[in-house]
C-alpha cells in the first residue's frame, strides 16, 4: 500500500495537498444567512489591498500633496466597507482580528502623544521635526514628525468607521435574520 497517497481527511502527497485550507468564496450563503455574490466577493478581493495601499499612500502624501491621516483613515475604512458589503461581518472579521475599540484607542493615543511630545522639550505643542536618512539607494529620505501624528489620525478613523459597521451593521443583520425565521414560520403554519 503506497502511504504517499494519503488517507482521505489526511494531508497527504497525493491526498488533498491542493485543497485550499480556508474557504473564502462560499457558494450561496453563509450559516446566517447573508446572500453571497460570487462576483461581488471576488472583486472586493482584489480590491481590498489595492484600496488599502491607496490608503497608504495618502497617508504618507498628506505631508506635502493632498492626504494625511483623515482621508488615508476614510480610504481604508472604504476598503472595509467592501468586504463587508461582500460578505457581512464574518469577512469584516476575517479581514480585521483586532477589536475596533482598540485600534481607535492606539490611535488617540499616538495621535496625543505625538502632539504633547514636543511641549516636554519646550517647544510649541504640535510642533513637528523632520529627520533626514540617506539610504544608499533611495538618496534622501525626509520623516517628518506630522507623519506620525497623522498616523495616529488614520487608526483612529478607520477604527471608528470599523465601529460603525460593527454595530450598525450588526443591527441591520439581526432584523434580516428575524424576518427569515418568521417567514419560515408563516411558511410552517401554513403547512399544517
Amino acid at each position: 500500500m503506497n502511504q504517499d497517497a494519503g488517507t482521505p481527511g489526511q494531508r497527504g502527497l497525493w491526498g488533498d495537498w491542493d485543497q485550499p485550507e480556508q474557504r473564502w468564496l462560499l457558494a450561496c450563503q453563509t450559516h446566517r444567512g447573508w446572500r453571497r455574490s460570487l462576483l461581488l466577493e471576488v472583486s472586493v478581493r482584489i480590491l481590498f489591498p489595492t484600496v488599502l495601499v491607496v490608503s497608504v499612500y495618502l497617508l504618507f502624501a498628506g505631508h506635502h500633496d493632498a492626504g494625511g491621516g483623515f482621508s488615508g483613515g476614510l480610504v481604508a475604512g472604504l476598503a472595509f466597507v467592501l468586504r463587508y458589503v461582500a460578505g457581512g461581518s464574518e469577512e469584516l472579521a476575517a479581514a480585521i482580528r483586532i477589536s475596533p475599540p482598540v485600534v481607535m484607542g492606539g490611535g488617540l493615543t499616538l495621535a496625543v502623544l505625538t502632539a504633547l511630545v514636543p511641549a516636554m522639550f519646550g517647544e510649541p505643542v504640535l510642533s513637528s521635526a523632520i529627520w533626514v536618512a540617506h539610504p544608499p539607494v533611495l538618496g534622501e529620505i525626509e520623516l517628518p514628525s506630522s507623519v506620525i501624528f497623522d498616523l495616529g489620525i488614520y487608526l483612529l478613523v478607520t477604527g471608528a468607521v470599523l465601529e460603525l459597521l460593527r454595530t450598525l451593521g450588526a443591527g441591520i443583520e439581526t432584523r434580516e435574520l428575524e424576518e427569515q425565521v418568521r417567514e419560515t414560520r408563516h411558511g410552517e403554519e401554513g403547512t399544517q
